[in-house]
């Protein structure tokens, strides 16, 4: 087991904070483990959750926006698919969102009483919302399978594009984290900023649906880039709108680069708050 030298000096801890986290890996691969295992173990509600949640979003959004309001899919692909495999990036999102804006409250004691880099617990959280998307993916696997939609090439960003969910869903929640803490009452406002962002995002239809004139505009929302992308890699068929994309991915880095700085900027001051 390798010792480490805990060394506290003026500028220290800002100098080295980044090191300290890669020493604290350790510590990020327990808190991960604990929470996945809150969630699933010896519990059928937990997985079951995952899956029931998108799957019956998927089915009011299907009958509202394909049947009622007769919306296109996204190419050949059923609208069914098209709104499952944009259910996945937004319930990873959403999540994350809302796991990881409680994390450092409930892990009070910990935080009160050692010092590791704070950073370290709403990140955590993001991977027990990476779990539940593996989990709503093997059910998407199952839905291809049952219309016969096989995807094409474009499969093989799928990867980079679940890294680009994490990473949109990283920044947001480390911002709303670090207000929670100084604001306990903020956590009042986080289903509703979710529940807004389920409409405002192009989950329940294609975000071809937005006049032209709007779309870049639009595409400012970092979910939209997400959704699109995942749509792009696994229906294959639709054209991905590249203006939009690329502004979606010019403001996930900048939330990742706010959210960041401004946890940083509070977390001397957690301990006390908490």
């Amino acid at each position: 087991m390798n010792a480490h030298e805990l060394v506290l000096e003026p500028g220290r801890s800002e100098k080295n904070y980044w090191r300290d986290l890669w020493r604290y890996r350790e510590l990020f691969q327990v808190l991960a483990r604990r929470d996945v295992s809150v969630r699933y173990k010896q519990t059928v509600i937990g997985v079951a959750w995952a899956v029931i949640r998108p799957f019956l979003t998927m089915l009011v959004f299907t009958v509202v926006f394909g049947k009622v309001a007769k919306l296109p899919s996204e190419g050949a692909a059923p609208y069914a698919l098209m709104v499952f495999a944009g259910m996945l990036p937004w319930t990873f999102f959403s999540t994350a969102l809302s796991d990881a804006s409680n994390s450092l409250v409930a892990n009070a004691n910990l935080i009160s009483k050692v010092y590791f880099p704070r950073l370290i617990v709403p990140t955590a959280t993001v991977v027990v919302a990476l779990v539940d998307f593996l989990i709503s993916f093997a059910i998407l696997v199952l839905m291809m399978a049952w219309y016969r939609f096989a995807p094409d090439w474009k499969i093989v960003f799928l990867p980079l594009l679940v890294l680009l969910a994490f990473l949109a869903s990283l920044g947001p929640s480390l911002w709303i984290t670090a207000l929670n803490v100084k604001y306990r009452d903020f956590r009042y406002v986080i289903p509703f900023i979710v529940q807004l962002g389920l409409y405002v995002s192009p989950v329940g239809f294609s975000s071809s649906v937005i006049p032209p004139q709007w779309r870049l505009l639009y595409s400012l929302n970092p979910v939209v880039g997400v959704i699109d992308g995942f749509r792009w890699c696994i229906l294959g068929e639709s054209a991905m709108y590249w203006p939009g994309f690329a502004a979606s991915l010019s403001v996930t880095a900048f939330f990742l680069w706010f959210g960041i700085r401004q946890f940083r900027k509070m977390e001397r001051s957690f301990a006390d708050l908490i």
